[in-house]
C-alpha cells in the first residue's frame, strides 16, 4: 500500500473513531504491514494536510484524535446550547493541586488550602473520571494518594503532565483554572508570545459562582508537609469546611 492510500485509511479511521487511537491499535488497520515509524510519519503529514481547517489532528494520553479547533468553540457551541458544568473555585483549586503536586493525600491539599477538603468534591472529581486513587501513603492511617488520570489529560489536549504550564504568576494561574473549568486546552495558544491575555485568562468570570472578582490563589512553589493522618487542623481565621456555593478560597 502507497502513502497516499495509507494516510486515507488512517484519516478514515480516526475520523470514524469514538475515542482516540493508539499507534498498535492504527497498525491493525494494514495487518502491521507499516511500521510504528512509519505511521509516526504519515499522522505527521496528516497534521499538516488539516493545518488550514477547523479540525486538527492531535496526539493526546490514550493516542491519537480528531476535534475542532478551539476558534470554533463559539460556532458549535450554538448547535448545543445547553451549559457545560461549572465548578466551584474550592472544586478548581483542588483540582489544580492534585495535577501539579500529584500524588497527594487529603491532608496535603488541606495544609495547601488551609481549609477542610469536603469530601464532595473530591467525589465529583472522581466522578467525573479526572482523578483517581493510586495507593496509599504508608504513614498513620494510610491516607489515599491522590493522582489525575490519563481522561484528565485527554479532556485538556495533553498527551503528559510535562506540558502543564508552569503556574508562575497571576495570569497563568487565572488561565490553567478556567481551562480546568471548561474542559479547554492546557497548551500555549500564540497570544502567550505577544503579551495578550489568553481567551481562558480573559472567560475567567464564566467559571465563577457568585459574580465577585475573586483573589486568585498564590503560585504553588513549596512543597506541602506530609501530615501524619488526615485529620488536619484549619487555621482559626479560616472558614471549617468548603461549602459547594462557590465561595472562593485562596491558596495561602
Amino acid at each position: 500500500m502507497n502513502t497516499v492510500d495509507a494516510k486515507r485509511v488512517l484519516e478514515t479511521a480516526l475520523i470514524c473513531a469514538p475515542q482516540p487511537a493508539t499507534l498498535r491499535e492504527l497498525r491493525t488497520l494494514f495487518n502491521d504491514a507499516l511500521g510504528t515509524d512509519t505511521l509516526k510519519t504519515i499522522l505527521l503529514e496528516l497534521q499538516q494536510d488539516w493545518a488550514l481547517r477547523g479540525v486538527e489532528l492531535v496526539q493526546v494520553a490514550t493516542g491519537w484524535r480528531f476535534q475542532s479547533r478551539p476558534e470554533m468553540r463559539e460556532y458549535l457551541d450554538r448547535l448545543h446550547p445547553e451549559k457545560p458544568p461549572r465548578y466551584t473555585r474550592a472544586t478548581l483549586e483542588t483540582l489544580a493541586i492534585i495535577a501539579y503536586r500529584q500524588p497527594v493525600t487529603r491532608g496535603d491539599i488541606e495544609d495547601i488550602r488551609g481549609v477542610t477538603v469536603n469530601s464532595l468534591i473530591i467525589k465529583q472529581l472522581e466522578d467525573r473520571g479526572w482523578v483517581e486513587v493510586i495507593g496509599h501513603r504508608e504513614t498513620v492511617g494510610r491516607p489515599a494518594l491522590f493522582a489525575t488520570t490519563r481522561q484528565f489529560l485527554d479532556d485538556l489536549g495533553l498527551q503528559s503532565l510535562d506540558q502543564l504550564p508552569v503556574m508562575e504568576n497571576p495570569a497563568v494561574q487565572a488561565s490553567v483554572l478556567q481551562a480546568l473549568s471548561s474542559g479547554g486546552s492546557l497548551l500555549p495558544d500564540e497570544s502567550a508570545g505577544s503579551g495578550e491575555a489568553s481567551p481562558p485568562a480573559q472567560a475567567l468570570s464564566s467559571a465563577r459562582q457568585g459574580g465577585e472578582d475573586e483573589p486568585v490563589p498564590a503560585p504553588m512553589t513549596q512543597a506541602p508537609p506530609h501530615p501524619s493522618n488526615e485529620d488536619v487542623a484549619t487555621s482559626p481565621h479560616e472558614n471549617p469546611q468548603d461549602t459547594d456555593n462557590g465561595t472562593p478560597e485562596s491558596l495561602p
